[in-house]
């Protein structure tokens, strides 16, 4: 089963361009296009795409508001934010909101096709200097409900990029015993997202930031910020 993917960028050249490069790739499907937050948002709703490509600069409803309200209203997909230049102001905004990583517009096709994939899994995309960048802008609940051993083993295992799947693996339990860990993980720390969990799981020493296996940590060569 092919992933579906919804692009949704102001400029048709850009979609354009990705649709081209993402049609190469068999196991990818472009299903719709949006060129406003709003367009996206109704795209999103209908279509129920398993992966977003956000642009965060459009007009009317810009992306990191559309990412927001795709995430406030519980929609099964997972949303990677695309950007045309690196600002801070801009990527913390994408992931505060539940991106669950971003992209450079210039991103090479197949670096891409991959992002997308490990998305549709549920993979947090950051690189260790992206990660470092945003670590500090978590923001650790005064009182956070304690985790269970259980629930520390499964965020810990998210902040070193794994999947539903390789985290059911890996502790041998289900998928969907995974997604209940995952949820009660983001309601007692009162974080809107898997991403804001493993920056958080870095910021509290569960993950080492600088770790240089890149199966086995946050890291990604898919979002380079240099």
């Amino acid at each position: 089963m092919s992933i579906r993917i919804l692009i949704a960028d102001d400029h048709g050249v850009v979609r354009q361009g990705l649709r081209m490069y993402l049609s190469l790739d068999p196991e990818l499907e472009v299903v719709g296009e949006a060129s406003t937050g709003d367009e996206a948002l109704e795209q999103a709703r209908s279509l129920l795409p398993d992966v977003v490509l956000m642009d965060l600069i459009m007009p009317g409803m810009d992306g990191i508001t559309a990412i927001q309200q795709i995430r406030k209203e519980k929609l099964p997909t997972e949303i990677i934010a695309v950007t045309s230049v690196v600002d801070d102001s801009l990527i913390y905004g994408a992931l505060r909101a539940g991106a669950l990583g971003y992209l450079l517009k210039d991103t090479q096709a197949e670096d891409l096709c991959r992002a997308i994939k490990a998305a549709a899994n549920g993979q947090v995309q950051l690189s260790p200097q992206i990660a470092a960048r945003l670590v500090r802008e978590v923001k650790v609940a005064e009182s956070p409900e304690i985790l269970t051993p259980r629930e520390t083993a499964v965020l810990t295992l998210i902040a070193k990029g794994k999947s539903n799947k390789e985290l059911a693996d890996d502790l041998a339990i289900t998928e969907k015993t995974v997604k209940t860990h995952v949820s009660n993980i983001l309601s007692k720390l009162n974080l809107p997202s898997r991403t804001q969990a493993a920056l958080y799981a870095i910021r509290m020493g569960l993950v080492d930031v600088n770790m240089d296996d890149r199966n086995s940590s946050v890291a990604s060569q898919e979002t380079q910020a240099s």
